[in-house]
């Protein structure tokens, strides 16, 4: 089975039909076979990027209570992680949203693979820093594991 991190870029291009990859993103969306997971700290940005629309809001929440996008919570290890990892590369840098994504993957073994990209977010650089593709400050989805 395959497993995916979801990051707030494709999340909200999911949701939101003004956004230019919304087509590729649902079509992602359908044809994929496997567990999403993600991070409050993602949700959080998805909530405060779809501020526009109640009912899109609400959709972003109805993924996670439907089973559709597993969120992993955080606990006093993985902030820890997270900090490490905010200093680390503080010239990047690193948010905590995309840092908990990080940890998020460690935790669950899911490695980063190149893919196409489905967003152009500003947000989130998704690749480990070292580990993006040439000229991309994005890869979608970030992270997948093979069964």
């Amino acid at each position: 089975m395959m497993q995916v991190i979801m990051d707030t870029g494709p999340w909200v291009a999911l949701l939101d039909r003004s956004e230019e990859k919304h087509g590729d993103c649902v079509e992602w969306f359908h044809q994929f076979e496997g567990d999403i997971f993600s991070s409050e700290a993602v949700l959080t940005e998805v909530l405060y990027l779809l501020n526009f629309s109640s009912k899109t809001r609400s959709a972003a929440i109805d993924f996670v209570l439907n089973g559709a996008i597993t969120l992993v919570p955080s606990n006093l290890e993985s902030l820890k992680r997270v900090k490490r990892l905010m200093t680390k590369y503080k010239d990047i840098p690193m948010d905590y949203a995309e840092a908990t994504l990080i940890c998020l993957a460690e935790d669950l073994f899911i490695t980063p693979i190149e893919s196409k990209m489905l967003t152009k977010s500003p947000l989130t650089p998704l690749c480990p820093p070292g580990q993006r593709p040439k000229g991309r400050t994005h890869c979608h989805p970030p992270f997948i594991k093979g069964d």
